[in-house]
């Protein structure tokens, strides 16, 4: 039985909510803080765990060394001092301990030994290589590190404390359903789970989690949907005698190919472009082609999807099925144009997310 609930993950810009530039100055430091002992622990983190793992594989250890990953209070063979889990989080404790909060260390700790587990066979055979952490990755909590969060319509704009520092959202035109999800929060309608924060170029930015319930449709298990991709018309999907073409290549490719002429033409005029304070002034023209051209194609993928999803709906298909995906699989694969140009990937993932949401069963033939 399918989960009457999905997770949504959304990305907010918010700002500090202090009055005094002293005082939002000392919160930069300490998120700045943060930021940097989660990078440092997430790689402390990994590393200790590979070596726990591999510790077998040390032939050069003596043969009264103990191998068993368990609290040696528990099992006569264990090797640890406390549980598996446990250690971990007792090394950053003691590394980091008054620096950071202690539940951006269990959120940490809890993230990584279920990706290490996930990834186990690949680790412990070669591979993959442990991923090597960077502190643009921003930091992880639990959803006791949010509190007080409400609207604040002086402000306009929803506030609440992290860790008794005090934010507030900053929404701008918000065309998305942001604001119902967080007023949705404060309700009790919908459950907040766990978030991310990351500094990107002097911005602040919540990458909240959300638990919402999946839309319910009259839909019919006897109907179902046949769609195909394809270069020419992004998406032709057919139900029984119905059938919806959605885009077209003129819309799609063409635009996309403009953008990226137009950053060609302006990146080789940017040598005779005036100068005087550094590159900044020099590369002004170009960057405006740098998230051009990704935004297009997300909003084109978004309409797109959503224009299936919906026809689906409104003929209550309740399955959904994808043709040909092999060979539209294998051809994006040897086609460097249609790999570069298509966005194939990111087309299917957008369609699997709302046919998820719509309850509507995704099956690739």
């Amino acid at each position: 039985m399918s989960k009457e609930t999905m997770k949504l993950a959304r990305k907010i810009q918010i700002t500090i909510d202090l009055p005094t530039a002293e005082e939002k100055k000392e919160v930069w430091h300490k998120l700045y803080t943060w930021q940097d002992r989660c990078m440092r622990s997430a790689n402390l983190i990994m590393s200790h765990l590979y070596v726990q793992s591999m510790i077998k594989d040390f032939l050069y250890l003596s043969e009264g060394v103990k191998y068993k990953l368990a609290d040696e209070k528990k099992d006569p063979n264990g090797m640890l001092k406390c549980s598996h889990i446990s250690s971990t989080y007792r090394m950053l404790s003691n590394r980091f301990k008054g620096e950071i909060p202690t539940n951006i260390f269990n959120s940490l700790n809890n993230e990584l030994i279920k990706k290490f587990n996930r990834y186990y066979i690949e680790y412990v055979t070669g591979k993959r290589s442990l991923d090597n952490f960077k502190p643009d990755k921003g930091f992880l909590f639990g959803v006791p590190g949010i509190k007080r969060l409400q609207y604040n319509e002086e402000k306009k704009a929803f506030c609440f404390l992290l860790f008794s520092l005090p934010f507030k959202t900053y929404l701008g035109r918000d065309f998305t359903d942001k604001h119902a999800l967080l007023q949705q929060v404060v309700d009790g309608k919908v459950k907040l789970c766990s978030s991310r924060m990351k500094l990107e170029k002097g911005k602040i930015f919540w990458m909240p989690v959300f638990e919402i319930p999946k839309e319910k449709h009259r839909l019919k298990p006897a109907v179902v949907a046949e769609a195909s991709l394809s270069l020419e018309h992004p998406i032709f999907v057919r139900i029984g005698r119905n059938s919806l073409m959605i885009g077209n290549k003129e819309e799609f490719l063409h635009r996309r190919l403009a953008i990226q002429a137009a950053h060609s033409r302006t990146k080789a005029a940017v040598t005779y472009c005036r100068g005087g304070k550094g590159k900044e002034r020099k590369l002004k023209a170009l960057d405006r082609f740098k998230s051009l051209e990704s935004n297009y194609i997300a909003s084109r993928l978004h309409e797109y999807s959503r224009r299936l999803v919906d026809f689906c709906v409104k003929h209550q298909a309740a399955t959904l099925v994808l043709m040909d995906m092999q060979q539209n699989s294998e051809i994006a694969k040897e086609e460097q144009f249609v790999l570069r140009n298509w966005s194939y990937y990111d087309l299917m993932s957008k369609i699997k997310y709302k046919a998820e949401k719509a309850g509507i069963e995704l099956i690739t033939a």
